[in-house]
């Protein structure tokens, strides 16, 4: 890639916003992100499968933070009996328009609007950093079927891959964050579970090729663009399309991703 004609320092952007405002920014653009979002490889499932000790395949499964129903329609590909929870307005909205023969409720990780010990399968695609451990874990026991298991997942940018390296600097810089703590983060929590019991980590590299213009809108879809300014993200997004231009001259970007599963199992 080329460098960089002008971005603004880490100084010169504002103090991002709090957690619990980039949690609810999804709303206002759950039809983009359910459109530009990446998926989940099928090597995932299996994973899950292995380390759940049971197949998908008739378990009960509670998709906890479901979005717009990426992993929850997956899961019910594979045979699950699944129930979505979901805590957002326009995500729970936009899930009711993609999957109208899926059953979703409304409700978050740290208050489970489910019965005592009715799944035998608890799922987080991309949403345990949205609860509050303290509550979420005593939840997911109490919901959890013993010998039941609670799986988190993240797909994670691949950051040894140069230009996706250098396009999260990027992000960093324009906007006064840290790109590199989700993975800091996911690496705590599977050294210190916080309450959980054991967890077992299984790593998935995989990649998708998309236009240039998914890309984009990919990134816009995130909670650090949503809470930013408009003028600021557009002026990030002018200058990213001509890095990627420079980049991918067919205009195709391969993404990168390393999912990372985190499982647990529930006493018996």
């Amino acid at each position: 890639m080329t460098s960089e004609a002008f971005e603004p320092s880490a100084a010169a952007a504002p103090a991002p916003p709090g957690r619990s405002a980039r949690a609810r920014s999804f709303d206002s653009a759950a039809a983009r992100y359910a459109a530009h979002r990446p998926s989940y490889p099928p090597a995932l499932f299996d994973a899950l499968e292995e380390l759940a000790g049971r197949p998908l395949a008739g378990s009960r499964v509670a998709d906890i933070g479901a979005g717009t129903g990426i992993a929850t329609a997956l899961l019910h590909a594979r045979g699950a009996a699944v129930l979505a929870v979901e805590p957002g307005d326009g995500m729970a909205a936009q899930f009711r328009r993609l999957h109208p023969g899926l059953p979703v409720v409304r409700g978050d990780g740290n208050a489970l609007p489910l019965a005592d010990h009715c799944a035998d399968l608890l799922t987080y695609a991309q949403a345990w950093h949205w609860t509050d451990p303290a509550r979420a874990v005593p939840e997911a026991l109490r919901v959890l079927r013993p010998g039941g298991a609670l799986a988190l997942w993240w797909n994670i940018n691949a950051l040894d891959v140069p230009w996706i390296a250098e396009e999260s600097a990027r992000v960093a810089r324009h906007f006064g964050v840290d790109t590199a703590a989700e993975r800091r983060d996911v690496d705590a929590l599977g050294a210190d579970p916080g309450g959980l019991p054991r967890l077992t980590r299984r790593e998935v590299r995989w990649s998708r090729r998309v236009p240039i213009d998914t890309h984009l809108a990919n990134l816009a879809s995130r909670s650090v663009f949503l809470v930013s300014d408009e003028e600021r993200t557009a002026a990030f997004l002018t200058e990213q399309r001509d890095h990627l231009r420079n980049a991918f001259p067919d205009g195709t970007v391969e993404e990168t991703y390393d999912v990372v599963l985190l499982v647990a199992t529930a006493p018996s």
